[in-house]
Protein backbone atom coordinates (compact mmCIF):
# COMPACT_ATOMS: atom_id res chain seq x y z
CA UNK A 1 0.00 0.00 0.00
CA UNK A 2 1.24 3.48 -0.90
CA UNK A 3 1.65 6.26 1.64
CA UNK A 4 -1.15 8.22 -0.06
CA UNK A 5 -3.56 5.33 0.56
CA UNK A 6 -2.47 5.03 4.19
CA UNK A 7 -3.05 8.76 4.60
CA UNK A 8 -6.51 8.50 3.06
CA UNK A 9 -7.63 5.91 5.63
CA UNK A 10 -5.94 7.76 8.50
CA UNK A 11 -7.53 11.08 7.60
CA UNK A 12 -10.98 9.47 7.39
CA UNK A 13 -10.56 7.92 10.84
CA UNK A 14 -9.27 11.21 12.25
CA UNK A 15 -12.19 13.15 10.74
CA UNK A 16 -14.87 10.58 11.61
CA UNK A 17 -13.96 10.62 15.30
CA UNK A 18 -12.56 14.16 15.66
CA UNK A 19 -9.24 12.75 16.80
CA UNK A 20 -7.21 15.90 16.20
CA UNK A 21 -7.92 19.49 17.21
CA UNK A 22 -6.06 22.73 16.59
CA UNK A 23 -2.91 22.98 18.70
CA UNK A 24 -2.78 19.34 19.80
CA UNK A 25 0.55 17.97 21.00
CA UNK A 26 0.44 14.27 20.19
CA UNK A 27 2.84 11.64 21.50
CA UNK A 28 3.13 8.54 19.32
CA UNK A 29 3.85 5.33 21.17
CA UNK A 30 6.70 3.73 19.21
CA UNK A 31 7.59 0.08 19.77
CA UNK A 32 9.71 -0.11 16.63
CA UNK A 33 7.29 -2.59 15.07
CA UNK A 34 5.55 -2.23 11.72
CA UNK A 35 2.34 -0.72 13.14
CA UNK A 36 3.88 2.08 15.18
CA UNK A 37 6.32 3.03 12.41
CA UNK A 38 3.45 3.21 9.92
CA UNK A 39 1.59 5.48 12.34
CA UNK A 40 4.70 7.67 12.67
CA UNK A 41 4.94 8.06 8.89
CA UNK A 42 1.22 8.72 8.57
CA UNK A 43 0.88 11.41 11.24
CA UNK A 44 4.12 13.07 10.20
CA UNK A 45 2.79 13.33 6.63
CA UNK A 46 -0.72 14.33 7.73
CA UNK A 47 0.46 17.30 9.79
CA UNK A 48 1.94 18.92 6.69
CA UNK A 49 -1.45 19.58 5.11
CA UNK A 50 -4.13 18.92 7.74
CA UNK A 51 -6.20 22.09 8.32
CA UNK A 52 -5.83 21.81 12.11
CA UNK A 53 -2.22 22.37 13.10
CA UNK A 54 -0.68 19.88 15.53
CA UNK A 55 2.72 18.66 16.74
CA UNK A 56 3.98 15.10 17.14
CA UNK A 57 6.58 13.48 19.38
CA UNK A 58 7.82 9.90 19.15
CA UNK A 59 8.17 8.07 22.48
CA UNK A 60 9.44 4.56 23.19
CA UNK A 61 9.14 2.80 26.53
CA UNK A 62 12.28 0.64 26.78
CA UNK A 63 11.19 -2.34 28.88
CA UNK A 64 14.77 -3.19 29.78
CA UNK A 65 15.45 -6.16 27.50
CA UNK A 66 19.18 -6.19 26.82
CA UNK A 67 18.83 -7.11 23.12
CA UNK A 68 16.64 -4.17 22.07
CA UNK A 69 18.32 -2.04 19.40
CA UNK A 70 16.54 1.26 18.71
CA UNK A 71 19.22 2.84 16.53
CA UNK A 72 17.15 2.42 13.36
CA UNK A 73 14.17 4.13 15.03
CA UNK A 74 16.37 7.02 16.16
CA UNK A 75 17.72 7.42 12.63
CA UNK A 76 14.22 7.33 11.15
CA UNK A 77 12.99 10.03 13.53
CA UNK A 78 15.98 12.20 12.61
CA UNK A 79 15.17 11.67 8.93
CA UNK A 80 11.54 12.66 9.49
CA UNK A 81 12.56 15.53 11.83
CA UNK A 82 10.39 14.17 14.65
CA UNK A 83 11.57 14.60 18.28
CA UNK A 84 12.25 11.19 19.82
CA UNK A 85 12.44 10.18 23.48
CA UNK A 86 13.39 6.77 24.90
CA UNK A 87 12.11 6.03 28.41
CA UNK A 88 14.36 3.57 30.25
CA UNK A 89 12.55 1.19 32.63
CA UNK A 90 13.03 -2.09 34.50
CA UNK A 91 9.63 -3.47 33.51
CA UNK A 92 11.05 -6.66 31.95
CA UNK A 93 12.99 -7.50 35.11
CA UNK A 94 9.94 -6.89 37.32
CA UNK A 95 7.52 -8.88 35.16
CA UNK A 96 9.72 -11.82 34.16
CA UNK A 97 12.45 -12.10 36.81
CA UNK A 98 10.90 -10.80 40.03
CA UNK A 99 7.19 -11.50 39.59
CA UNK A 100 7.62 -14.44 37.18
CA UNK A 101 4.17 -13.75 35.75
CA UNK A 102 2.40 -16.66 34.03
CA UNK A 103 0.40 -14.11 32.05
CA UNK A 104 2.93 -11.28 31.70
CA UNK A 105 1.09 -9.21 29.08
CA UNK A 106 -1.48 -7.65 31.41
CA UNK A 107 0.99 -6.36 34.02
CA UNK A 108 3.51 -5.34 31.37
CA UNK A 109 0.86 -3.33 29.48
CA UNK A 110 -0.24 -1.51 32.65
CA UNK A 111 3.32 -0.60 33.63
CA UNK A 112 4.24 0.39 30.08
CA UNK A 113 1.20 2.65 29.75
CA UNK A 114 1.94 4.19 33.14
CA UNK A 115 5.49 5.07 32.10
CA UNK A 116 4.27 6.40 28.75
CA UNK A 117 1.52 8.54 30.27
CA UNK A 118 3.97 10.07 32.76
CA UNK A 119 6.36 11.02 29.94
CA UNK A 120 3.48 12.42 27.88
CA UNK A 121 2.68 14.89 30.63
CA UNK A 122 6.36 15.82 30.95
CA UNK A 123 6.41 16.63 27.22
CA UNK A 124 3.28 18.75 27.55
CA UNK A 125 1.28 16.47 25.27
CA UNK A 126 -2.49 16.30 25.59
CA UNK A 127 -2.92 13.23 23.37
CA UNK A 128 -1.22 9.91 22.68
CA UNK A 129 -1.62 7.96 19.45
CA UNK A 130 -1.68 4.16 19.57
CA UNK A 131 -1.04 2.06 16.46
CA UNK A 132 -4.00 -0.33 16.74
CA UNK A 133 -5.25 -1.29 13.27
CA UNK A 134 -8.46 -2.83 11.95
CA UNK A 135 -7.39 -6.40 12.74
CA UNK A 136 -6.60 -5.37 16.33
CA UNK A 137 -10.13 -4.00 16.68
CA UNK A 138 -11.70 -7.29 15.61
CA UNK A 139 -9.28 -9.49 17.55
CA UNK A 140 -9.81 -7.50 20.76
CA UNK A 141 -13.57 -7.94 20.34
CA UNK A 142 -13.08 -11.71 19.87
CA UNK A 143 -10.82 -11.89 22.94
CA UNK A 144 -13.48 -10.16 24.99
CA UNK A 145 -16.16 -12.49 23.64
CA UNK A 146 -14.16 -15.70 24.18
CA UNK A 147 -12.48 -14.91 27.50
CA UNK A 148 -14.88 -12.42 29.14
CA UNK A 149 -18.27 -13.29 27.66
CA UNK A 150 -19.05 -9.79 26.43
CA UNK A 151 -19.16 -7.90 23.12
CA UNK A 152 -16.53 -5.22 23.61
CA UNK A 153 -13.38 -3.67 22.15
CA UNK A 154 -11.31 -0.50 22.64
CA UNK A 155 -12.64 2.86 21.42
CA UNK A 156 -11.31 5.00 18.55
CA UNK A 157 -10.95 7.83 21.08
CA UNK A 158 -10.61 7.43 24.86
CA UNK A 159 -10.28 10.22 27.40
CA UNK A 160 -8.29 9.31 30.54
CA UNK A 161 -9.81 11.52 33.21
CA UNK A 162 -7.13 10.89 35.86
CA UNK A 163 -4.29 11.75 33.48
CA UNK A 164 -6.16 14.40 31.47
CA UNK A 165 -4.86 12.66 28.33
CA UNK A 166 -6.80 11.50 25.27
CA UNK A 167 -5.90 8.28 23.44
CA UNK A 168 -6.46 8.25 19.68
CA UNK A 169 -6.15 5.33 17.26
CA UNK A 170 -5.75 6.68 13.69
CA UNK A 171 -5.03 3.29 12.04
CA UNK A 172 -8.39 1.66 12.84
CA UNK A 173 -9.49 1.61 9.18
CA UNK A 174 -6.33 -0.10 7.91
CA UNK A 175 -5.83 -3.85 7.53
CA UNK A 176 -2.70 -5.40 9.02
CA UNK A 177 -1.87 -6.89 5.61
CA UNK A 178 -1.83 -3.40 4.10
CA UNK A 179 0.52 -2.18 6.83
CA UNK A 180 2.87 -5.05 6.01
CA UNK A 181 2.66 -4.05 2.35
CA UNK A 182 3.45 -0.42 3.20
CA UNK A 183 6.50 -1.39 5.29
CA UNK A 184 7.81 -3.66 2.53
CA UNK A 185 7.12 -1.16 -0.25
CA UNK A 186 9.15 1.59 1.42
CA UNK A 187 11.75 -0.76 2.95
CA UNK A 188 11.22 0.61 6.46
CA UNK A 189 13.47 -1.09 9.04
CA UNK A 190 11.43 -2.81 11.75
CA UNK A 191 12.71 -3.63 15.24
CA UNK A 192 11.96 -7.21 16.26
CA UNK A 193 10.30 -7.56 19.64
CA UNK A 194 12.73 -9.02 22.21
CA UNK A 195 9.89 -10.12 24.52
CA UNK A 196 9.97 -13.89 25.22
CA UNK A 197 6.15 -13.93 25.26
CA UNK A 198 5.91 -12.54 21.72
CA UNK A 199 3.78 -14.82 19.48
CA UNK A 200 2.86 -16.99 22.50
CA UNK A 201 -0.15 -15.10 23.86
CA UNK A 202 -3.92 -15.36 23.98
CA UNK A 203 -4.03 -12.58 21.40
CA UNK A 204 -1.92 -14.64 19.00
CA UNK A 205 -4.32 -17.58 19.46
CA UNK A 206 -7.30 -15.32 18.68
CA UNK A 207 -5.48 -13.87 15.66
CA UNK A 208 -5.05 -17.36 14.22
CA UNK A 209 -8.67 -18.21 15.05
CA UNK A 210 -10.00 -15.14 13.22
CA UNK A 211 -7.74 -15.95 10.24
CA UNK A 212 -9.17 -19.47 10.08
CA UNK A 213 -12.75 -18.22 10.26
CA UNK A 214 -12.02 -15.60 7.60
CA UNK A 215 -10.51 -18.30 5.39
CA UNK A 216 -13.62 -20.47 5.68
CA UNK A 217 -16.01 -17.52 5.39
CA UNK A 218 -14.21 -14.87 3.29
CA UNK A 219 -14.98 -11.32 4.33
CA UNK A 220 -16.03 -12.17 7.88
CA UNK A 221 -13.36 -9.93 9.37
CA UNK A 222 -14.84 -6.95 7.54
CA UNK A 223 -18.35 -7.90 8.63
CA UNK A 224 -17.19 -8.16 12.25
CA UNK A 225 -15.70 -4.68 11.95
CA UNK A 226 -18.97 -3.34 10.54
CA UNK A 227 -20.86 -4.95 13.44
CA UNK A 228 -18.59 -3.12 15.88
CA UNK A 229 -19.13 0.21 14.11
CA UNK A 230 -22.88 -0.26 14.19
CA UNK A 231 -22.93 -1.33 17.83
CA UNK A 232 -23.36 0.79 20.95
CA UNK A 233 -19.79 0.12 22.15
CA UNK A 234 -18.34 3.36 23.50
CA UNK A 235 -17.75 5.97 20.81
CA UNK A 236 -17.75 3.64 17.80
CA UNK A 237 -21.22 4.61 16.60
CA UNK A 238 -20.20 8.27 16.38
CA UNK A 239 -18.29 7.76 13.13
CA UNK A 240 -19.64 7.15 9.63
CA UNK A 241 -20.38 3.53 8.81
CA UNK A 242 -17.25 2.68 6.85
CA UNK A 243 -15.65 -0.75 6.60
CA UNK A 244 -12.68 -0.92 4.20
CA UNK A 245 -11.99 -4.39 2.86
Amino acid sequence: MKLQQILSYVRKAVDDYNMIEEGDRIAIGISGGKDSLTLLYALNSLKRFYPKKFEIYAVTVDLGFKNLDLDSVSELCKKLDVPYKIIKTDIAQIVFDERKENNPCSLCAKMRKGALNYEIKELGCNKVAYAHHKDDVVETMMMSLVYEGRFHTFNPVTYLNRMDVTIIRPLIYINEADIKGFINRYDIPVVKSPCPADKHTKREYIKQLVNEINHDAPGVRGRMFTAIKQSDIGSWALGDVFSPE
